[in-house]
C-alpha cells in the first residue's frame, strides 16, 4: 500500500520529467528555426523521404506542445499527442546507428523520449501543473 509520503514522491517525479519534456521540445522547436533555420530543416525533412511542409506543422506542434508540457497545460495529452514525432525521429535515425553521437544521430535518444513522453502520458502532470491531469492514486 502507497504511504502518503510515496504519492508526494511520485507527484514530484512526474513535475521533473514534465518539465524536462517541455524544455526538451521547446529546444528543439527552436533548434530547427533558429539554428537549422526552417528552410534548411525543409530541406534536410526532403533528403530522407519526409514532405517538406511538413516543418511547419511539427514546429508547430513541437513548440506548442512543448509549453502545454511544460506549463502542465493537457501537458499528458500533448505527450502523447506529439509521440508520432519521435517515432518518425527514430525512424530517420535508424540506418545511422544506436548512439546518437553518431554520425547524423542514432536512434537511442528519440527512443528514449518517446519512452518517457509515455511515461509521462500514463503518470500524469505532477505537481506545480497549470491543469494537474494525473492517474497517480493510491494502489
Amino acid at each position: 500500500m502507497k504511504t502518503d509520503n510515496d504519492i508526494s514522491a511520485s507527484a514530484h517525479a512526474a513535475a521533473v520529467l514534465r518539465l524536462a519534456l517541455g524544455a526538451m521540445w521547446i529546444s528543439h522547436a527552436l533548434l530547427k528555426v533558429l539554428v537549422f533555420t526552417l528552410p534548411g530543416t525543409v530541406k534536410f525533412f526532403d533528403s530522407v523521404g519526409i514532405p517538406g511542409v511538413l516543418v511547419y506543422p511539427v514546429v508547430a506542434a513541437e513548440l506548442l506542445g512543448g509549453v502545454a508540457i511544460l506549463l502542465g497545460f493537457y501537458g499528458r495529452q500533448a505527450s502523447l499527442l506529439l509521440t508520432p514525432v519521435l517515432a518518425v525521429a527514430a525512424w530517420v535515425h535508424l540506418p545511422n546507428g544506436w548512439v546518437f553521437s553518431n554520425a547524423n544521430g542514432g536512434w537511442e535518444y528519440p527512443v528514449f523520449l518517446l519512452a518517457a513522453s509515455l511515461v509521462h502520458w500514463l503518470l500524469g502532470d505532477g505537481r506545480w501543473a497549470a491543469r494537474r491531469s494525473t492517474v497517480l492514486a493510491p494502489a
